[in-house]
């Protein structure tokens, strides 16, 4: 169990909402601090919180702003359930119940000195765009940096501003956006994140970072390792398997893991020894 988590797991510490920012018609962002206008906890890119609603319920997401990015936590959050409904119609002030870090990060150490590829899909930007800020609040730690992020049309995309404004501003870095079908009004490219990540020039100085739909990972993974990438130098997180978050419920359990005890964040190889389910 993680070393930062308060004394009883169970028990949830109460945060605010300093802001909600709408990312989509079904995703938000929420950002969150203590009462006392603090981050709630540290963390490391990668990992997640839970956040409680009583009595609605309560359910566990990767958080999607930088450790370095001041006093709060933000929160993608699509809506698919009763829970996350609710979190959609919250209001600055407002209350709620948060518990956290769970799980692993991000290997930013083993990343460094290396080029990047990291690629998202539709939600599985969210845990991305964390490491993204923390490789780019230590820019000269890494080398260049290839952004492949794709959805089914231009208005499911989130954290736009990164993607079209913020990201594309630092040097020997690109980022590249794909939808899945020809959309009108839009001009960039059409396809899927695997054959983009595919038209890209892949080295044996590169890692890569994979968040998205389990179909989309396995087909980049496998697109990346018959380009000559190793199965250990790609890493993608599991977070969406995730429930208790303290490998109690077995939810998450695939072969001998717990997503929430062991991962969420894998590497390829270690995905490869699990059974088919994963």
């Amino acid at each position: 169990m993680n070393e930062k988590l308060h004394k009883d797991p169970h028990v949830p510490k109460k945060a605010v909402v300093k802001d909600i920012k709408g990312e989509n018609p079904d995703t938000c962002r929420l950002k969150v601090t203590s009462p006392a206008g603090e981050k709630p906890f540290g963390f490391q890119p990668g990992q997640c919180a839970m956040l409680s609603i009583p009595p609605r319920g309560e359910a566990i997401f990767s958080i999607s702003s930088s450790p370095s990015a001041g006093d709060y936590l933000e929160l993608t959050i699509k809506k698919v359930g009763r829970v996350t409904e609710y979190l959609h119609e919250l209001q600055t002030g407002d209350e709620l119940g948060i518990r956290g870090p769970y799980g692993n990060s991000f290997p930013t150490e083993e990343l460094e000195n290396n080029d990047l590829l990291l690629a998202g899909g539709g939600i599985g930007l969210a845990p991305l765009r964390s490491l993204v800020n923390t490789c780019l609040s230590e820019r000269e730690k890494y080398g260049r940096i290839d952004i492949v992020y794709g959805a089914c049309s231009p208005e499911e995309f989130i954290h736009v501003e990164d993607l079209q404004n913020n990201w594309p501003e630092y040097d020997d870095l690109d980022v590249h956006l794909t939808v899945d079908e020809e959309c009108p009004g839009w001009d960039g490219r059409v396809g899927f994140v695997p054959d983009c990540v595919q038209d890209l020039e892949i080295t044996q100085q590169m890692k890569a970072v994979i968040c998205g739909p389990p179909i989309m990972i396995k087909i980049t993974a496998d697109k990346l390792m018959n380009a000559g990438l190793e199965a250990a130098d790609i890493i993608t997180t599991l977070e969406m398997k995730m429930k208790c978050g303290i490998g109690k419920c077995g939810r998450c359990n695939i072969g001998d893991k717990y997503v929430c005890r062991d991962g969420p964040v894998f590497d390829y190889s270690e995905l490869s020894a699990l059974p088919d389910e994963f």
